[in-house]
């Protein structure tokens, strides 16, 4: 059933409780929800549409809020298939529909429809340039890169809201009640808009001019009050590479489980010489996702990796290939390799780390020889001791 955000504002986005793997990689256990908003108003204005596999309810739950009026604007914000595989039959359904657009999303839309139907249907528009709906104007705020090149956000003063795109966003169904929003939300950020720290943080700089109640993204629940408070103080700090929560993060990949035994030692060493929080992944198990996450969220990394193949075992490589892709930067990084007979991890994982940003590695290295010994002790004690440092 459409809901009332505001006295005019309506959500009719559509839950996909069988959408378990986003963008064919990313597990979404309990599903994930494709946000879209009805402006009721003088003039009334659909926000973005939904994925592909939800058009049909979502036309449906259109139909419903409308109660028998026509709709005059179809605002797209972001073009990507998860939010816009709608707009064909929404302008069919509507003739009297016209897209409103950024000039990019403009040009890339024959990727995806054939818009030879939509002739003189197409208003696009840049920043700063408002849609009168009556007592709601729109203003729209060029996004460009967060996380594609076409995306904008749109303002309106009358209900102090602000519809961020995927700006925002987390993975799961929508709970307009959800208690831990950052949980779902920093991995969503860091796996969907990472990259891009800068764009979003020309954003942040853009809308904190403007006096925002609410952020209507188009994944996640609609953010009010305290914990729209909350996502801008992390926003400022995933933006900037910062650290969110003081700590050491150990990613562990062992074919045997012997560097895995390391990994765990180590971690507990840490935790003996007073640090706060030690999280620890076994990136052959674990979902890569959620160790992107924690990778930005902690300042302090250690890497513990069996040697494989003169490089590095696989799990590990691709986790720095993940890092790396979504420019990882500004953090300090501690190595631990084991190797029986030619230990070849450290310096693959160092020459992976030499290629980002503002990464300081940690010495020394340790290097084992199989199961943890003894005499292994005393060297895993001295990087535990340069870690805290």
């Amino acid at each position: 059933m459409p809901t009332n955000i505001t006295t005019d504002i309506r959500y009719i986005g559509i839950d996909d409780a069988d959408m378990h793997l986003f963008e064919s990689q990313y597990h979404t256990p309990e599903g994930m929800c494709y946000n879209s908003y009805l402006i009721m108003d003088e003039h009334v204005a659909i926000m973005d549409t939904t994925d592909q596999r939800t058009v049909e309810p979502w036309l449906t739950r259109l139909a419903e809020a409308l109660g028998g009026r026509q709709p005059e604007y179809l605002v797209v914000h972001h073009l990507e298939p998860d939010h816009a595989s709608g707009i064909g039959r929404a302008m069919e359904t509507y003739p009297s529909l016209t897209l409103v657009c950024s000039a990019k999303a403009a040009q890339m839309l024959p990727q995806y429809y054939d818009t030879s139907a939509l002739e003189g249907r197409i208003r696009t528009v840049k920043e700063g340039d408002t849609l009168a709906l009556g007592r709601h104007v729109l203003t729209f705020i060029m996004a460009p890169m967060v996380h594609w090149p076409e995306v904008m956000v749109s303002y309106d003063a009358a209900d102090a809201a602000l519809f961020s795109a995927d700006g925002f966003g987390k993975f799961g169904v929508y709970d307009a009640d959800a208690d831990d929003w950052a949980c779902e939300a920093r991995r969503y950020y860091f796996n969907i808009c990472g990259k891009y720290g800068q764009p979003v943080a020309t954003l942040l700089r853009k809308a904190a001019g403007l006096n925002i109640e609410r952020i209507l993204p188009l994944h996640g629940p609609v953010l009010e009050g305290q914990r729209m408070a909350e996502a801008l103080r992390l926003y400022g700090i995933w933006s900037a590479y910062g650290v969110e929560t003081e700590g050491v993060f150990v990613a562990t990949a062992s074919i045997h489980g012997n560097t895995a035994a390391a990994a765990q030692r180590l971690a507990d060493m840490l935790r003996a010489k007073g640090c706060a929080k030690v999280a620890v992944a076994d990136l052959c198990r674990s979902d890569m996702a959620e160790a992107v996450e924690d990778a930005f969220r902690y300042g302090r990394i250690v890497l513990c990796a069996s040697s494989y193949d003169a490089g590095v075992f696989t799990p590990m490589a691709d986790f720095l290939h993940h890092l790396a892709a979504k420019a990882w930067q500004r953090r300090r990084v501690a190595l631990v390799e084991n190797g029986s007979w030619a230990p070849s991890a450290a310096k693959t994982m160092r020459a992976a780390l030499t290629a980002m940003k503002d990464i300081d590695i940690v010495e020394p290295t340790v290097t084992l020889r199989g199961s943890l010994k003894a005499a292994d002790m005393p060297a895993l004690e001295a990087l535990a001791d340069a870690i805290m440092a």
